[in-house]
């Protein structure tokens, strides 16, 4: 194995990804565990194919299937950590999901969904990790996944938008709040990401060309280009860095 330096080794420390059988998540978990984390990995579907892959190439990797749109099972998951000695020393804010409508269409319980997953979520599960990190006086990293439309308001993604927008001030919130306990607070702002939550659009030829004429980068980003961005803010590179967003987009935002 090449050696890793100092600043982004990961070794020892336990990192919790939320949404990772698949695409961002699975990709985030990936990158972690190449740099020897060791990672907990949540879901509401079948995590058994992804930690097996980790495990497989002699990682340490465990599964938790939960659903985080509801509180109960936030409380799950949180007890399953306590009992089972995987508490996180970092926990990265993933899970996310997209209903997409016109907005004189889209329902209240489509809205109500999307802001129970995207950001009522992360508030519940950050402030555990904060007070267990805060009682215990270990200090601590927060991960959020922002997104280019915590700045924009894009088209047909009301929910989506308002949960993302909300999860940026919140992450500053966060931040303020929590540095002086040494954690520290920061997010991924990735850009238009190859994933299922994006596929109605790269099938959609319209929409699709109009969004890699904006990409100066010429292409969709693929999960993996999230990587050094996560691994970085997880590891001590990062360890004076609070409130800050990383933007991963291929140039889109400043176009």
């Amino acid at each position: 194995m090449p050696l890793v330096s100092p600043l982004f080794d990961l070794s020892g420390r336990r990192i919790l990804v939320t949404g990772a059988s698949r695409g961002i998540g699975l990709a985030l978990a990936r990158g972690f565990a190449a740099h020897d984390a060791k990672v907990v990995l949540v879901a509401r579907s079948d995590l058994a194919a992804a930690v097996q892959e980790l495990t497989a190439d002699g990682h340490s990797a465990h599964g938790i299937a939960a659903d985080l749109s509801e509180a109960v099972g936030r409380e799950g998951l949180w007890r399953q950590l306590e009992a089972r000695g995987l508490l996180p020393d970092v926990l990265v804010n993933n899970a996310g999901i997209i209903r997409r409508a016109e907005f004189a269409d889209l329902s209240f319980n489509d809205w109500q969904t999307v802001i129970d997953t995207n950001l009522t979520a992360v508030f519940d599960l950050s402030q555990r990790f904060a007070r267990e990190r805060i009682a215990s006086g270990r200090p601590g990293k927060i991960i959020n996944i922002l997104s280019v439309l915590s700045h924009q308001g894009g088209i047909r993604v009301a929910s989506y938008t308002a949960a993302k927008s909300g999860l940026l001030g919140l992450t500053r919130a966060m931040a303020n709040d929590l540095a002086p306990h040494g954690i520290m607070v920061n997010g991924i702002v990735p850009g238009y990401i190859a994933t299922e939550n994006t596929r109605p659009l790269r099938e959609d030829p319209e929409r699709n060309a109009a969004i890699l004429a904006r990409i100066p980068a010429g292409r969709w980003g693929l999960p993996e280009d999230l990587q050094g961005a996560a691994v970085f803010l997880a590891a001590r590179a990062s360890d004076y860095m609070s409130g800050a967003e990383v933007t991963v987009d291929g140039g889109w935002m400043v176009r």
